[in-house]
């Protein structure tokens, strides 16, 4: 994603983008009338958006203590060097981590883990986590309270 030239947006691409991350739901009709314009012209503004890799996916934003998953933890990890791309992968496919973000710093990835409780959230970090060939350290950061802020 990084060497993806960006895109240039005007006012009008920022305000679609704007309603539809406060209700991905929203009609492109509901669109056009909240930013002023067209419903032609806001259904071929989100579909360049859609094509140029701006809007990558319609999601649902939930809640996860409604949802079942009372444990979460932000995990740091310190990678043997060029393990990453072989990593990547194996941590996408764990079911509980719900963010993953290669960073610079004192350690190398940060990951958003939930699950139903703590004895699930330790079986994660302990048994899948921490043994994957390539992960030198880990630091786990329980998460006692969070908002989405969008």
């Amino acid at each position: 994603m990084a060497d993806a030239p960006s895109v240039k947006l005007d006012d009008i691409d920022r305000k679609i983008l704007a309603e539809l991350t406060r209700d991905g739901r929203l009609s492109v009709t509901a669109v056009a009338e909240n930013v002023h314009i067209s419903r032609a012209h806001a259904y071929s503004r989100i579909a360049r958006l859609t094509e140029s890799g701006v809007l990558t996916k319609f999601t649902a934003l939930v809640d996860p203590i409604k949802a079942g998953l009372r444990a979460s933890a932000y995990v740091t990890l310190k990678l043997r060097q060029h393990s990453w791309r072989a990593l990547k992968d194996a941590l996408k496919a764990i079911p509980e981590v719900h963010h993953i973000a290669l960073v610079g710093g004192n350690f190398d990835v940060i990951l958003l883990v939930r699950a139903v409780d703590n004895v699930d959230l330790r079986r994660v970090i302990f048994d899948q986590i921490q043994s994957m060939p390539g992960i030198l350290d880990t630091q786990t950061f329980l998460v006692f309270e969070d908002m989405d802020t969008r």
